[in-house]
């Protein structure tokens, strides 16, 4: 059985796959994502994905056999209510997932009836059309203490060697405000630059400057608030390998990554 590497993908706005785009604006992102199947070393046992839409007191598994769909978007056009992903749970995999984290002297349990949101469900539509892998949906720990998300990757490595990918789904830009303001651009690639080698780094050298992340240059423009910045951290921790940008561009006068680590 193949090791699977570790991602942090962009998740897109909302359900922008699947909503008539004239301007082309989500169409590099959507072909990096439907390119993303046919990059892995063989077709994965079961994904386990971390969002920046679910955050707990401490880390959480989605434990349902059959996920329902959250539809944590708002003011989009009916239809986009209407999609479907009916990728099947994996109880044995939540249960796995948790007994790492604790073994590593953290918090984590089971939330039985949580469903996809559309951080998952969105991208993964994309990705995984035909919605036939095994899927648990990890949470953030509310704080978003980014040493503690690098430390739960760690304790979750393990798992790519039993054929799971792990998934880190957020946006490496978000800042609701200045998405599409051209004065973006030019803070948003500094720090995107700053990300790509933070990522690169050996794994000692990231694990510190991801913990510092605050400290880059215009962090906290490029995220207010970090719910989206942190599924990196649990990408970034499962993998003792520097990381490589599998791919960049940008979007709304943002720039926007994605990384994978082997």
């Amino acid at each position: 059985m193949a090791v699977q590497p570790s991602l942090y993908i962009p998740h897109g706005g909302g359900p922008c796959f699947f909503m008539p785009d004239p301007q082309g604006t989500w169409r590099g992102m959507e072909a990096y994502l439907k390119g993303l199947a046919a990059s892995l070393p063989e077709r994965p046992r079961a994904i386990l994905i971390i969002s920046g839409h679910w955050e707990e007191k401490g880390f959480a598994f989605t434990g349902a056999s059959a996920p329902d769909l959250v539809y944590d978007y708002y003011g989009f056009p009916p239809e986009t209510y209407q999609l479907t992903w009916p990728a099947p749970g994996a109880p044995w995999l939540a249960e796995k997932g948790a007994e790492l984290i604790r073994a590593a002297g953290m918090p984590a349990g089971i939330h039985p009836s949580r469903g996809y949101d559309h951080g998952v469900f969105v991208p993964m539509k994309v990705a995984f059309p035909d919605a036939d892998i095994p899927c648990v949906q990890m949470s953030l720990t509310a704080g978003l203490d980014p040493a503690l998300h690098l430390a739960a990757g760690e304790a979750l490595a393990p798992l790519r060697e039993e054929g799971v990918l792990i998934i880190g789904s957020g946006m490496s830009f978000h800042n609701m405000r200045a998405y599409g303001d051209p004065r973006s651009e030019a803070p948003s690639r500094e720090f995107d630059a700053w990300l790509e080698q933070a990522a690169e780094a050996d794994a000692e050298e990231r694990a510190e400057l991801l913990t510092g992340w605050q400290a880059a240059p215009f962090a906290r423009f490029c995220h207010p608030r970090e719910e989206h910045l942190i599924p990196l951290m649990v990408a970034a921790g499962a993998s003792g390998e520097p990381g490589t940008r599998d791919y960049g561009e940008v979007v709304l006068n943002s720039a926007v990554s994605a990384f994978r680590f082997a």
